[in-house]
This record gives C-alpha cells, sequence and structure tokens, in this order.
C-alpha cells in the first residue's frame, strides 16, 4: 500500500524520504509542491531528480477527498461534501470576508459530544478524520479557489476547526495537520489565525498549549453547571470551573491574548438578562476585569430534531449589551451559507441521515455547483 503524502508534516515527510535515502531538503521540495502549488502528478514536481520521482511513484501518492457536492449560497459562501468513505462523509464550507478568506473544516465524520443544538452531533459519530483526511480539506478548497477566483496568491487566510467533530477528541491527528497549516514551507497560517474550537476537553487543552498553541475557542453555551449539563453533556466530566481554569492557563501560551467563548442563542433557554448577569459573574471570578477573554454570540440555526428556537435579534441584542456593559467584548455573528446549510451549527445536512449516505454519494459523485437565492434575513453583526 502506498502512503499518502498529505498524512504527512514536514517533520514526518523528511523521516518518510529519508526512509527512500534522500535529505532533507527533498522532503522540503516535495512539501511545497504538494501545499503551496497543489500538485498531485510527482511529473509535474520539475524540480525533483527523475530517479526520485520513479521512487515515489512506487511508494506514494497525493489523494484527496473524493467530492460529493458543492454549493454556492447567494452570499458567496462554500460548502463542500467529501465522501471520506464507509457510507460516510464530512462538510467544508469558504466564508469570503473583505479582509479575509475562513475555512472551516471538520475533524471527525460525525460527533460524539452530542450538544443539543448542533445538528451535527443529532447525526451521531462514525470516526475520527485522518491527518490527510484534515489537510487534504485545506489542500482541495486552496487550489479550487485560486482557480476559481483567478488569483495567484493564497487566498485562505483563517482556518477555523469548526466544522463536523471535536478537534480534541482526534489530538493525535488534529496536531500533526496544525502543523502544516503554519508551515512557512505549506500554508504559513500565523497562529493568530488559525483557531481549534473545542466543547472543553481540559486535559487536552492543557496539552495544546504545551504542543501547538493556537487561538482557542472554547463552545460554553451557558453559565452554570446545570444548565450546561443539559447543554453539553461533556460538561458533567470536566464541568464550569475546571474549564475556565484550564482557559487561564493557556492565555500564557495563546498566540492571542484573550480566548473566544461561542455562545448559541436559544429562545427561553440561555438567552435572559439573569444568564448574561451571570456570565459577567462567571468570568470575572477567573481574572481581573473582563478582559482576559470575548464572547461570539451565535444566532441558532433550527433544526426539527433540537426543538429548540433561535433567540430574537432583539434579545440577541439585549443580552450582548449587558455583556459590553461590563467591559466583556462581544460580538454577534452574522448568519452565513443559511440557505445551503453552511452556518454554525448545521453541518450534517446531506450527511445526517447516515445510513443514506452511501447512495447519495453514488448518485451525487459528479461535481455540482449550485448557486442558491435567499430572502431569508441575517442578524446583523455588531
Amino acid at each position: 500500500m502506498t502512503a499518502n503524502l498529505l498524512d504527512y508534516d514536514l517533520d514526518g515527510l523528511a523521516r518518510f524520504c529519508e526512509g527512500l535515502g534522500e535529505k532533507r531538503f527533498r522532503a522540503v521540495q516535495l512539501f511545497r509542491w504538494i501545499h503551496q502549488k497543489g500538485a498531485s502528478s510527482f511529473d509535474d514536481m520539475s524540480d525533483l531528480a527523475k530517479s526520485l520521482r520513479e521512487k515515489l511513484k512506487g511508494v506514494a501518492h497525493v489523494k484527496a477527498l473524493d467530492l460529493v457536492s458543492q454549493h454556492i449560497s447567494s452570499d458567496g459562501t462554500i460548502k463542500w461534501l467529501f465522501d471520506v468513505g464507509g457510507g460516510n462523509a464530512i462538510e467544508t464550507v469558504f466564508i469570503p470576508e473583505d479582509d479575509r478568506g475562513t475555512l472551516c473544516i471538520s475533524s471527525q465524520a460525525g460527533c460524539a459530544i452530542g450538544c443539543r443544538f448542533c445538528s451535527t452531533g443529532h447525526q451521531g459519530f462514525s470516526r475520527n478524520l485522518t491527518t490527510g483526511e484534515i489537510i487534504a480539506q485545506l489542500w482541495f478548497a486552496e487550489h479550487f479557489l485560486r482557480q476559481h477566483l483567478q488569483r495567484d496568491e493564497r487566498v485562505i487566510s483563517n482556518v477555523v476547526m469548526m466544522g463536523m467533530g471535536e478537534p480534541l477528541q482526534n489530538y493525535a491527528e488534529v496536531i500533526p495537520a496544525l502543523r502544516v497549516m503554519l508551515d512557512d514551507h505549506a500554508y504559513g497560517l500565523s497562529r493568530r489565525r488559525v483557531t481549534v474550537s473545542t466543547s472543553g476537553i481540559v486535559p487536552k487543552i492543557d496539552l495544546l498549549a504545551e504542543q501547538c498553541p493556537v487561538a482557542l475557542a472554547v463552545s460554553l453555551h451557558a453559565p452554570t453547571d446545570a444548565l450546561r449539563d443539559d447543554l453539553v453533556p461533556l460538561n458533567k466530566k470536566y464541568p464550569l470551573d475546571a474549564l475556565m481554569q484550564a482557559c487561564r492557563r493557556y492565555l500564557a501560551y495563546a498566540p492571542r491574548d484573550f480566548i473566544t467563548f461561542e455562545y448559541c442563542m436559544l429562545a427561553g433557554v440561555n438567552d435572559q438578562p439573569e444568564h448574561a448577569q451571570q456570565l459577567v459573574e462567571l468570568v470575572r471570578r477567573y481574572g481581573a476585569g473582563a478582559v482576559w477573554c470575548k464572547f461570539n454570540l451565535i444566532p441558532f440555526n433550527p433544526f426539527p430534531a433540537s426543538g429548540l428556537r433561535c433567540s430574537s435579534p432583539a434579545q440577541v441584542q439585549a443580552f450582548a449589551r449587558i455583556l459590553s456593559d461590563a467591559g466583556i467584548v462581544t460580538t454577534i455573528r452574522k448568519t452565513r451559507g443559511e440557505d445551503i446549510d453552511a452556518a454554525c451549527g448545521q453541518l450534517a445536512g446531506d450527511v445526517k441521515d447516515r445510513t443514506r449516505v452511501g447512495e447519495r454519494i453514488a448518485r451525487q459523485r459528479s461535481w455540482t455547483i449550485t448557486p442558491v437565492a435567499t430572502d431569508r434575513p441575517s442578524v446583523k453583526e455588531t
């Protein structure tokens, strides 16, 4: 069986090349061809010795994920569905903005955390993705977008691990993928522009701080243990005190001077003034003032199985005002890609019924580009 070179960070690729009797600089050349130039054929790698190219053909390949479908939203957001085998599929989303291009990538097929407000969690968990499957999402998106937008320079400036799955439950495969994203010979992303989002696996937050500290976002969603136990079941294992202390420890290593707390706004559940005040008190217990964190309020994207409703725009604004008046930096996430089920918490779309995904993959194997218009309102960003 040949090796997929997308599975390796630079050190791993260097060891692979050493096993072929090649020096490290050959691995650097190979790494640049794959990630900076998007090459998948060794014949295209013109500055590699022909003998090495022939050698590689026998032992390695560069294998992207099989594309099932592509949908383009009216706001320019693009969602891709990729086949990862075994009747499983994952989704990846590109979000264009004036000052950045953000790619939201998946780390697992499905998710085992089971948050009440997340449609991905309702589909269940299948398996962890490999490093190559994680990086393949970035590799495909970056080089497709350069061609699609007719640009020679890098298109993706930010990567957020906020797609399907809990990244820190797949720690061993996520860390090499992060190193590829950060490597100057590959995508050269700043640590400040790569974000890992976690529901709060405390030991792995500490390990990430030591081994690969990138920006950290924590799915908080509740100000008390009683409420968070209901919304985020992982809280029963790692309650708020343990989580908040881990966040404070992470700050010593973080590339930014704050931790982002994600908070999904659920009508009548966690969006009342008393909840906002409890959040203020929670934050102040773990740091002087409130400047060590910021809140990102996320309008809930309803789906039938949740039994939950989205807070009204007025309620979200009032909630944000309480936090802001307490000195906490607070933003309201603008809903993007909602018309193609690419918004936060919606990444289950075509894969939520896993018993039928195999036939759907067979049916949709061709590349489809589907622009979709919408007149559905979005909550304005503050």
